[in-house]
């Protein structure tokens, strides 16, 4: 067990002792890396309330289509989105995960924006 060389206080101290590993916020550091993009958060939180397709999400967004894939394929390896072939169609949406719910909660709070009725 380590101790602080100043320990002034007892509740430091135990955080101190139970602090996980630098490694252990990798993945925290990364996803906040992902989202540092503008962008990326628009996208996510679009599909956090909608599934479309990537020409009705190019609309919406405003970009085309391979600039917006470059996103979705960023999101979808990260586990915040999923996609589901419909026909000829690939469909993507928010994924139901505890991270992706997190980071749609935090958005809103951030942004102060409320989700559609």
């Amino acid at each position: 067990m380590q101790h602080l060389p100043h320990a002034h206080d007892e509740a430091a101290e135990r955080l101190f002792d139970h602090m996980p590993a630098p490694a252990e916020f990798t993945a925290s550091a990364d996803l906040f890396g992902l989202m540092s993009d503008g962008t990326r958060i628009r996208l996510f939180w679009l599909l956090c309330h909608c599934e479309a397709c990537l020409l009705d999400l190019s609309a919406m967004m405003d970009m085309s289509s391979p600039a917006l894939s470059h996103h979705l394929k960023l999101l979808r390896a990260s586990g915040l989105i999923v996609s589901r072939r419909e026909g000829r169609e690939v469909r993507y949406r928010a994924a139901e995960n505890r991270k992706a719910e997190a980071l749609h909660r935090m958005i809103e709070e951030i942004a102060e924006i409320a989700c559609p009725e």
